[in-house]
């Protein structure tokens, strides 16, 4: 079946998710994230794109763009390329790592950009990986918030639509957003299933995991599977294929 047309926008502005492949984790430490935010930086400069936010959460990355002088589809074939090439040298993996294909929606106006931009900084919240927005280290609403200066993040946009007081209340407001979801909740956050999968397996990376004899990785999905943990959030955690995780899944 041939793939659809993106909807194109007359603002150029677009929000973008990218995550990883069968949902596995694309993020296992702070190096990670660093280099991930360190490519946006130097493709940014390349494509002249403009970051209106981001968040990096473990197995997905949302981000608010404004298309520069090349296409997306050539811009974030850029970015994947330099992070995957070098997340594959790290842990000693080949193959993808991005689900080969993006998605994106258009963002039109004003009130739906400052929603995007809210629903983005609260994932973190929503996954229950913190408490205060300002605590998450790997989004954009610092450089919005005043608190931190990330070099990534075009602010004055947004600030010229809304007070940097009313930014940060708007953050706080009780809300209904939903712009491109995951489709999916779970029993357990990831951040409680990783550490569970770390103390069940012993594994520090999901390498490691992948590389264990095939008896001792049935063995530890089965554990998985009596701690609670769903059978998609094995494969985006350890990074096991689905098929392979629902064979042992289900023994």
């Amino acid at each position: 079946m041939p793939r659809s047309a993106r909807k194109l926008c007359d603002s150029g502005l677009y929000h973008i998710m990218l995550r990883g492949i069968n949902r596995q984790r694309i993020f296992e430490d702070e190096e990670d994230c660093q280099k991930f935010i360190a490519v946006l930086k130097n493709y940014k400069a390349i494509c002249e794109y403009q970051v209106y936010a981001y968040c990096l959460m473990g197995n997905h990355v949302h981000l608010l763009l404004r298309a520069g002088k090349e296409e997306l589809s050539k811009v974030f074939k850029r970015i994947g390329s330099s992070y995957v090439y070098w997340y594959n040298w790290k842990y000693r993996r080949s193959g993808h790592l991005f689900q080969d294909r993006y998605k994106s929606e258009p963002v039109s106006d004003d009130e739906y950009l400052l929603a995007v931009i809210r629903y983005i900084h609260r994932n973190p919240l929503k996954a229950g990986i913190c408490k205060e927005l300002g605590d998450y280290a790997h989004s954009s609403y610092n450089a919005y918030a005043g608190a931190s200066e990330d070099g990534l993040t075009d602010t004055g946009y947004v600030l010229g639509i809304v007070r940097r007081e009313e930014f940060i209340e708007y953050h706080k407001a009780e809300n209904e957003d939903c712009c491109l979801e995951m489709e999916e909740s779970f029993r357990l956050t990831d951040k409680e299933a990783q550490a569970i999968i770390k103390k069940v397996t012993r594994c520090k990376n999901q390498a490691e995991f992948q590389a264990l004899r095939v008896q001792d990785r049935s063995k530890y999905i089965a554990k998985l599977k009596d701690k609670g943990l769903s059978i998609r959030q094995i494969c985006r955690l350890t990074g096991v294929s689905f098929g392979v995780a629902r064979k042992d899944y289900s023994r």
